[in-house]
């Protein structure tokens, strides 16, 4: 193993503009954050714990005292931390010795029938240990799921003669955490030497990442993470590829956070255990995370509407009392497919546990996703970062700190929001913006810059977005209206908010289509909504007749198929002139782009590409019509065109097309999406077919 006093003098490292910055800045609160991962990976305890040690022994820039500290460090890791093979060793030890200092989890638990209190030391294999009143008083959270401590292990050798005797004691314990109440004034003072760029790469350094090697998407996925850290009863859900260090910051960066693996989680320890009155998890830590959601599942049947109104609210009522929590929720899983392929075989929520993934009420108390798709794969020797940060620590105590406060005053008169949010959508942006105001201006006596407040009041309206979405795809006829927008200032534009990943996914083509291709929209059937669909035709020489290719066809399509060909043959001369529609072969694909794949409706669009394949012309850019015909050739009425209007604004489309009797109900139509499409009306068939083709 390298010597620590060589890895500090190791010439590939050199300290940068930022790492001296922070040194000036605070002094006696850094730490090199590659030692930390040293460190980490040789013994058995969470990366808090190691930090909080090198924070108490190795907080400084100069390379002499940081090789003192770290002599010191590793004699304590080495002489305190448990190993399996160990832990006789230790036992022995405490009783060869009177006493033994150890780091380890401590849980304790009341034994009622000796009105004692019993701690479990994990490491050591030891289940009842006796432990003061005034530690386990103090340090309520012992009785939760406990907290790593250094402690002193007493061995009574008079008790152990005892008839079931419990001779091993706690007699001294300090928590690993830091209690100093400065804390937050020395946060702010150093922030104030930081621009708001520089302030982030900080940050991310601190929790042990790299800022120059994650483009913008992925910092704001990293600072997303840490929302719940700084606010009350915030619930986030971040799903992804896997490897992208989703739980790592639940579980590595806080002592006043909770990682709870995939599996069965009980109500008794997530909230409260009827048995004995204890509280559980939610109460006792900041955050709880539920890692690998999609295998989370409660062993009552009632534990999903328990943790769905304590989301709500923040309270929970087992039994006649109504209990109040502060602990935010975060649930992180994997997608097993790409997000282009996870939003064509259902939605970005899929992914939940049966129970939640299409429960539109549960997604609705959900205040934020985090795109996990848009953070990298973790790669040691790139994203993780060898330079100095703030110890975990010092940083955690700050951010519990900050809990207690607010920073929605910051919003009055600056920001307005456009008319398709929710009380529910203000109430999940207000809490990210209110959460990324104190990450980045924990100082509230700080001014806040226009473009600083724009950047999180787009990230916390996409995240928020992101969660509509998935909810629309779930109910359009419920979460149609997910337009999100804000207009900065009293005098300011309005501004619209999208999620990248639609763009990219649902996004129609701004080029013309080929010749018999064309872009339409169908009503759908009873409940389904509209639907967008791409309507390929290739035209050859034939007999006549229209072959479709989907297997099975739908019902409905194939009447859609039936009436475009009919009317192409009644009006052929209108249409195609001299050619002869009888004359030719039709070969006909529809492609749903959403969940409404029935094909209803869609006369027209079918006639529109028959003429413009049998013409040889193409179809007008970023168009999409829509309009049900019948047989004889007469428009029919479309039932709802506002939600068509809406998932035309959707899909990016520059114009709609749309029968002229659709007008009046289009009274109806926001005004904000009036200026978002170019809507065109036409009188009859041989109007609106032109009307598509260039």
């Amino acid at each position: 193993m390298t010597e620590p006093t060589e890895a500090i003098c190791a010439a590939d490292f050199r300290l940068d503009d930022l790492d001296h910055a922070a040194n000036e800045a605070f002094p006696g609160y850094l730490v090199r954050k590659d030692l930390v991962r040293q460190y980490a990976r040789q013994y058995p305890v969470p990366t808090y714990v190691v930090e909080f040690l090198l924070g108490r022994y190795c907080a400084s820039v100069e390379p002499a005292e940081i090789a003192e500290g770290l002599d010191i460090v590793k004699h304590q890791l080495e002489g305190r931390t448990v190993r399996p093979a160990e832990r006789e060793i230790f036992k022995s030890r405490a009783r060869e010795q009177g006493s033994v200092r150890l780091i380890d989890i401590v849980r304790a638990r009341l034994d009622a029938k000796n009105d004692c209190y019993l701690a479990e030391l994990p490491s050591l294999g030891l289940r009842d240990v006796r432990i003061g009143t005034a530690f386990v008083v103090e340090n309520q959270r012992i009785l939760a799921d406990g907290f790593y401590a250094e402690v002193t292990l007493e061995y009574d050798p008079v008790i152990a003669q005892e008839k079931q005797g419990r001779p091993f004691s706690i007699a001294a314990m300090r928590p690993i955490q830091m209690s100093s109440p400065s804390v937050l004034d020395v946060l702010a003072k150093g922030r104030r030497n930081f621009g708001t760029e520089e302030w982030k790469r900080l940050l991310l350094r601190s929790t042990g990442l790299e800022p120059d090697a994650l483009d913008q998407r992925a910092r704001q996925v990293a600072i997303l993470r840490l929302i719940p850290f700084v606010e009350r009863n915030y619930n986030l859900v971040e799903l992804g590829p896997r490897g992208t260090g989703k739980s790592h910051v639940y579980q590595q960066l806080s002592p006043f956070s909770h990682l709870l693996s995939g599996g069965k989680a009980t109500v008794a320890k997530m909230f409260v255990n009827m048995a004995n009155g204890q509280r559980g998890l939610v109460c006792q830590y900041d955050v709880v995370c539920f890692d690998e959601v999609a295998g989370v599942s409660f062993d009552q049947k009632d534990g999903v509407n328990i943790m769905k109104g304590y989301m709500a609210s923040g309270e929970f009522s087992r039994g006649k009392e109504s209990i109040r929590a502060e602990g935010s929720l975060v649930l992180v899983g994997n997608f097993d497919v790409s997000v282009e392929q996870q939003q064509r075989i259902g939605h970005l929520l899929s992914p939940l546990p049966t129970q939640m993934r299409n429960d539109t009420a549960f997604h609705d108390r959900i205040h934020g996703y985090a795109p996990g798709w848009d953070f990298p794969k973790l790669n040691p020797a790139e994203h993780l970062t060898d330079h100095f940060g703030l110890v975990n620590d010092f940083l955690s105590a700050c951010w519990t700190k900050l809990r207690d406060t607010t920073r929605l005053p910051i919003l009055q008169n600056r920001v307005f929001w456009g008319g398709a949010l929710s009380g529910r959508d203000i109430e999940a942006v207000h809490k990210t913006i209110s959460g990324l105001l104190k990450l980045l201006f924990p100082d509230p006596e700080m001014e806040v810059e226009d473009d600083d407040l724009e950047w999180m009041v787009r990230l916390a309206l996409e995240s928020r977005r992101r969660v509509k979405e998935q909810q629309k795809r779930c109910l359009k006829a419920e979460f149609r209206s997910t337009h999100f927008s804000y207009t900065l200032g009293v005098d300011g534009t309005e501004s619209f908010v999208a999620t990248p990943e639609l763009r990219s996914d649902e996004a129609i083509d701004s080029d013309p289509l080929p010749p018999g291709q064309v872009w339409a929209i169908g009503p759908g059937s009873e409940g389904s909504g509209p639907g967008l669909y791409r309507i390929e035709v290739v035209v050859g020489r034939g007999a006549g007749g229209a072959k479709i290719l989907n297997h099975p066809v739908p019902p409905a399509f194939r009447e859609s198929v039936k009436v475009g060909e009919q009317n192409l043959y009644t009006a052929g001369s209108a249409l195609v002139g001299d050619r002869d529609p009888r004359g030719h072969q039709y070969t006909i694909q529809m492609q749903p782009r959403d969940n409404e794949r029935s094909g209803a409706g869609l006369g027209l669009p079918v006639l529109a590409a028959l003429v413009g394949g049998l013409l040889e012309r193409r179809t007008r850019g970023a168009t999409i019509v829509a309009g049900p015909l019948n047989l004889g050739g007469s428009l029919e009425r479309i039932p709802d065109p506002v939600a068509i209007a809406e998932l035309a604004v959707d899909k990016q489309a520059t114009v709609l097309l749309l029968p002229v009797g659709a007008r009046r109900e289009l009274m109806n139509l926001p005004d904000d999406l009036w200026t978002k499409v170019n809507i065109e009306f036409y009188r009859d068939a041989e109007d609106g077919v032109f009307k598509v083709l260039e």
